[in-house]
């Protein structure tokens, strides 16, 4: 089967790992990176130049097209291969609006009655900078577009309120800013396949999304996760399907947007029940690294059946463990990062048993008889360790996190740890 890849981070890197073991795979990713060249043939095409990833796909006429970033989603790529005759996993134009546009996703989901915080849109700064004197703090203030994960600001006091709405409004993604009533709880990340009809349930996870620990510092693509989150028990797991992505796949379907692909709901489970921050139109990074180790099915034949509709047909098996992932970072990261530092340790982090790293900015070089690798990003790779329990994944992750290092790398140090404290307070309460 020749799959196409668009991408080339780590949850790229993730994906081709997985559809690698299926050894009738032949693998071409666009613009790929050296992690991927490892694994197939790389093709080095932007993922936002839609005509000559189109160009490509006519040229290799691949089985299936598997499209990882969410930036060729909204432009459109889905559907320019799709009128190619070619299978496609991921959502048209229209229906990946839905992270493309927080507008368009929260009037979506007040006309389908879906539970999230409530908000007011504003397109001149001046206004909401008004709206933001009169306003009762904390307030969350959010980019209308794609902001790579640093679009969503949280405000405790009005002088960072007034300070966000300028840092937002410098953005592309600011045109339109959107502010929402702060919700409390505790974050999941949850997941599922569907084809437009069929819905497959994912295991959930948690990320962790600041750069330090104890959730301080500001936002990231994402430092860190684990999967299965212990906080989604059957019953809100129930909760969360029947009232927010059942409506979601149904509300889209009605209104002539069908979804088809991997939908990701990020969710506050809050004392009244889970509410929906934002949805992303694609598999999440760095979840994916923590997901893809746990799969038992063949991740191709899972992709090719929701591209032509067929979900209904295949099952989807995955491990009864537990895995964690802790991203490491160069310095400077999410501001301006140094690059071009030698790592090492990462042949010795790789052997581990239960161990994968799943590299993002790393750049192999040909030096002499071997190869060197060098960082060439923000987020330099993810190690991710699979265990029987939580505690058991987040000491062995760290335990390789520990053999790696260039200069400057940053890691958080409490990947897990809401979820560990928890089960130490349950355990102690139950003796």
């Amino acid at each position: 089967m020749k799959i196409l890849l668009i991408g080339s981070g780590g949850r790229e890197h993730a994906l081709a790992w997985q559809l690698k073991k299926n050894p009738r795979v032949q693998l071409i990713s666009a613009p790929g990176s050296s992690a991927l060249a490892a694994l197939g043939e790389i093709e080095q095409i932007s993922p936002d130049n839609i005509s000559g990833l189109v160009t490509l796909a006519k040229r290799k006429r691949p089985d299936l097209t598997i499209i990882g970033p969410e930036a060729p989603l909204v432009l459109g790529l889905a559907d320019h291969l799709r009128a190619e005759g070619l299978a496609v996993f991921g959502p048209s134009s229209r229906a990946a609006q839905i992270e493309g546009s927080k507008v368009f996703a929260k009037d979506f989901m007040v006309r389908h009655n879906l539970p999230t915080a409530n908000y007011a849109v504003f397109y001149d700064k001046e206004e909401a900078q008004q709206y933001l004197e009169g306003a009762s703090y904390p307030l969350v203030l959010k980019a209308d577009g794609l902001a790579q994960g640093k679009g969503v600001i949280i405000c405790g006091k009005l002088e960072a309120a007034l300070k966000a709405i300028t840092e937002l409004a410098s953005l592309e993604a600011g045109r339109r800013i959107l502010i929402e009533e702060y919700l409390a709880g505790e974050e999941i990340s949850y997941f599922v396949l569907t084809d437009g009809r069929n819905i497959v349930p994912l295991p959930s996870a948690q990320d962790h999304k600041t750069i330090y620990d104890n959730d301080c510092g500001p936002n990231t693509g994402g430092m860190g996760a684990y999967c299965p989150a212990p906080l989604v028990t059957p019953t809100l797991e129930r909760i969360i399907l029947d009232t927010i992505i059942r409506p979601t796949v149904l509300g889209l379907a009605t209104e002539g947007t069908p979804y088809s692909g991997l939908l990701y709901a990020g969710l506050m489970i809050t004392l009244s029940g889970p509410k929906v921050l934002e949805f992303n139109a694609r598999f999440g990074d760095p979840e994916t690294q923590a997901l893809m180790p746990l799969l038992k099915s063949d991740l191709a034949e899972i992709c090719l059946a929701v591209a032509q509709g067929r979900l209904n047909e295949i099952e989807v098996e995955w491990e009864n463990k537990t895995a964690a992932t802790v991203v490491m970072s160069a310095e400077g990261y999410p501001g301006p990062y140094r690059q071009g530092d030698l790592i090492t340790g990462l042949e010795e982090a790789n052997s581990q048993p239960g161990v994968v790293v799943f590299e993002a900015g790393v750049e192999r070089k040909m030096e002499g008889a071997s190869f060197n690798s060098y960082t060439k990003g923000g987020r330099v790779l993810a190690v991710t360790a699979v265990n029987d329990d939580l505690p058991g994944a987040v000491d062995l992750a760290y335990e390789a996190v520990g053999k790696i290092s260039w200069p400057g790398a940053h890691y958080r140090r409490d990947i897990g740890g809401k979820a560990l404290r928890k089960s130490l307070l349950y355990d102690s309460g139950s003796d």
